[in-house]
């Protein structure tokens, strides 16, 4: 019997009502428009330790407040200024508001050295730095204001920003190649000399937002806890843009920072119906479930997600059973303004686990040496193509030459592609250590072993974990004559690296494998150091 043709009209039209669709943003200045427009009130941000709200209309206020005040400094549009904060309202604040102000944000990593920050900051060529209350930015290059945030237990905020001194007139460095279509610079994995800088558009934030919202059908009713630190593209897309966009609310915990002993008490307060983490912090919480989970006392969760570093299948599993819900597994970069594939919700597609799920608004391809494209299940490395793609790297034209190729990003990372799309990754192309999501370059480790009084030469090489995934270990060898300890060796890295950098096993060596051309020979290095 032929079903008329009203009626089929009709049923379209339900489905149609029922689709998600994702919100509909240009980039970081409009972000909270539409929520300020249909739902003022709404909370965005639960802050401080007292759990006060903040709705959307007064964090548009305070980033109003701030980008009217970055107005006098003589910070123009397109110009780039660093920004120094833990996962707090001044974050989400000085972000917001130095974005209306038309300025590129840097967010840096309030963990790294002075040394380190400086040198992020006159390469990238930022003219200030804005700070949040416990960072210190008394030895930076450029100037450095202080911004606060005062938020009362009935919800009103204001902003502190008094800047001291204008911004730097004039500075080098590769802001030059910057303009008002970019949002972002972020600084690629690791925290050595030579990270690499990435402009992000708008564009590609709105992409990049657009995907991970229509990923998980993220909106109103949502709510999460900022476990990552938002200097990484995991927090600050996937937790805090993602969230604000769709008008979910973000609870960021006491400090700035994830606490395993107060998680479950902040999802409670949020009413929190996902997070996302890497799997180091899933390991901890699944570990401390048996006393601190509060099961039925915690809103049911949608899902559970986790970028940033593999997730082992039984891990994964594990935590389904404890948590009551899927954890999907995403795959993202830096370059691709974090999220290129995921694990879709259970309603959308099927979950494999040790997969990374199918591309989120992107082309996803694994190629061969000689960049044809591999037949499924068969290895290669893995390119991205797409709207998140970044243009390639700040002052670095051979790294861009070399990995971005005709629109596709070359990811360094090695994997498979099944009949549904379904990526798999099995290894890394590069020799960076991932250490819960960290990842250390083992060259930068290593040259500062070396300038360390009394050594020769070192090595860095990975230590399987089974918490972390990985630790750094190091080789050393101490010049003859000299009484140089591994304490004394220690000891120098603290005060020159972040503390996951410095190695977590540092052994004495009277000799180093070298290969035939007189470089360090790491498989050899590894095999006879890690096990």
């Amino acid at each position: 019997m032929a079903v008329p043709a009203a009626a089929r009209m009709s049923s379209q039209n339900m489905r149609d009502a029922n689709r998600y669709r994702p919100p509909v943003v240009t980039g970081l200045v409009d972000l909270l428009d539409r929520q300020v427009r249909e739902r003022p009130y709404a909370r965005a941000l639960v802050v401080t330790g007292e759990r006060v709200h903040l709705s959307y209309r007064g964090l548009a206020a305070l980033a109003d407040d701030v980008a009217a005040r970055l107005g006098g400094t003589g910070l123009r549009p397109g110009d780039a200024v660093g920004l120094l904060c833990a996962n707090t309202a001044e974050f989400v604040v000085a972000l917001l508001g130095a974005a209306r102000a038309g300025l590129v944000v840097a967010p840096l990593d309030p963990a790294l050295p002075t040394a380190q920050l400086s040198v992020r900051i006159e390469a990238l060529g930022a003219r200030a730095v804005l700070l949040g209350p416990i960072a210190d930015g008394a030895s930076l290059p450029v100037p450095a204001w202080p911004l606060r945030v005062d938020v009362s237990r009935a919800g009103t905020a204001a902003v502190v920003l008094e800047p001291g001194a204008r911004a730097v007139p004039q500075v080098l460095g590769a802001a030059g190649e910057l303009s008002r279509l970019d949002a972002l610079v972020l600084f690629t994995a690791g925290t050595t000399d030579r990270a690499k800088m990435v402009p992000l558009t708008h564009a590609n934030v709105a992409a990049s937002v657009q995907n991970i919202c229509a990923t998980y059908e993220l909106g109103p009713g949502d709510a999460t806890v900022a476990v990552m630190p938002f200097f990484h593209g995991h927090g600050l897309f996937a937790a805090l843009l993602a969230s604000l966009a769709s008008g979910g609310c973000v609870l960021l915990p006491e400090r700035g920072r994830f606490s395993a002993g107060t998680f479950w008490d902040d999802m409670r307060a949020a009413g929190a119906t996902w997070f996302t983490a890497v799997p180091t912090i899933h390991e901890i919480l699944l570990d401390r479930s048996g006393r601190e989970y509060p099961g039925p006392q915690v809103p049911p969760l949608k899902f559970v997600r986790s970028c940033s570093a593999p997730l082992n299948t039984a891990t994964q599993r594990a935590l389904e059973r404890t948590f009551g819900a899927p954890l999907l597994s995403a795959y993202g970069m830096t370059e691709t303004t974090h999220q290129a594939t995921s694990e879709p919700l259970s309603q959308r597609g099927p979950l494999k686990h040790g997969s990374v799920g199918r591309p989120t608004g992107v082309e996803v391809r694994v190629v061969d040496r000689s960049g044809r494209t591999c037949p499924v299940g068969v290895e290669g490395e893995v390119w991205v193509h797409g709207p998140t793609v970044a243009r390639g790297y700040l002052a670095d034209w051979d790294g861009t030459a070399y990995t971005f190729v005709d629109g596709w990003l070359r990811t360094g990372d090695l994997g498979t592609l099944d009949e549904d799309g379904y990526l798999s990754l099995t290894g890394r192309i590069k020799n960076l250590i991932n250490r819960g999501g960290e990842k250390i370059s083992p060259e930068h480790v290593e040259d500062i072993l070396a300038g360390c009084p009394g050594v020769a030469e070192a090595a860095v090489f990975a230590v399987p974990d089974a918490t972390y995934g990985q630790r750094v270990g190091a080789a050393v060898v101490v010049r003859e004559g000299e009484s140089t300890g591994p304490e004394e060796i220690l000891q120098y890295c603290r005060d020159r690296l972040a503390a996951f950098e410095v190695p977590d096993r540092l052994e004495l060596a009277a000799a180093l494998p070298h290969t035939a051309k007189g470089g360090l020979d790491r498989k050899a290095v590894q095999a006879r150091y890690a096990p």
